[in-house]
């Protein structure tokens, strides 16, 4: 499985952003994929997952209520829709998948496959 990233970029406070995770060559047909962030200095956090073959997903606190992850499985790509960002919000962020395990948390040992992040800055 590869994963690339991309729509990160400057967004005032208050912005959104949407950011896609394209996924190609996968072998399985069902994995739980995640979005990390990580600011400066800080350690990578989890943000949302969501299970490619449906289910709920799963939001981080500081996500809940501003962010949504969703998934297109004809275009194998997972985006994550950012509203009412905040400048807390930056840092970098990456496109996670878990092989043939569940969709149970967004913590980041779980995950087994990243993507080279792309970075979001509000101001």
């Amino acid at each position: 499985v590869q994963l690339v990233e991309s729509g990160g970029g400057p967004v005032q406070d208050g912005g959104s952003l949407k950011l896609s995770c394209a996924i190609s060559r996968a072998t399985f047909s069902s994995y739980c994929m995640a979005w990390f962030r990580q600011a400066p200095g800080e350690e990578r956090e989890g943000v949302a997952a969501i299970y490619t073959t449906g289910g709920g997903a799963l939001y981080a606190e500081s996500a809940a209520g501003r962010f949504e992850i969703s998934q297109d499985n004809v275009k194998n790509t997972v985006y994550l829709q950012m509203t009412s960002l905040k400048p807390e919000d930056t840092g970098m962020y990456y496109c996670a998948a878990r092989i043939g395990g569940g969709c149970s948390g967004i913590q980041l040992p779980l995950f087994d496959v990243w993507g080279q992040g792309t970075q979001v800055t509000v101001s």
